[in-house]
């Protein structure tokens, strides 16, 4: 199963959510997991097919579980 462009813009929206919940910009957030910021903004966007690695390193700079990212409905985000 591949991801979809709708699934990548859902996924890009919770991360969204979740970075801004804790008052980090994408720029603290790229720096913290070492990534480049319009990295992050690429994946917001739901432009980006991000790989395992970053979104171990993406849950670990917002201090969350990897699968929290996953935790999102289309229904949530379009709120």
């Amino acid at each position: 199963m591949t991801m979809s462009r709708d699934e990548r813009k859902y996924f890009g929206e919770h991360l969204r959510t979740l970075r801004t919940q804790q008052g980090m910009t994408q720029e603290s957030l790229a720096d913290k997991a070492k990534l480049h910021p319009t990295y992050i903004g690429g994946i917001e966007r739901g432009e980006r097919n991000i790989g395992i690695d970053n979104i171990f390193k993406i849950a670990e700079a917002l201090g969350i579980s990897p699968a929290d990212l996953f935790l999102f409905t289309s229904k949530q985000v379009e709120k």
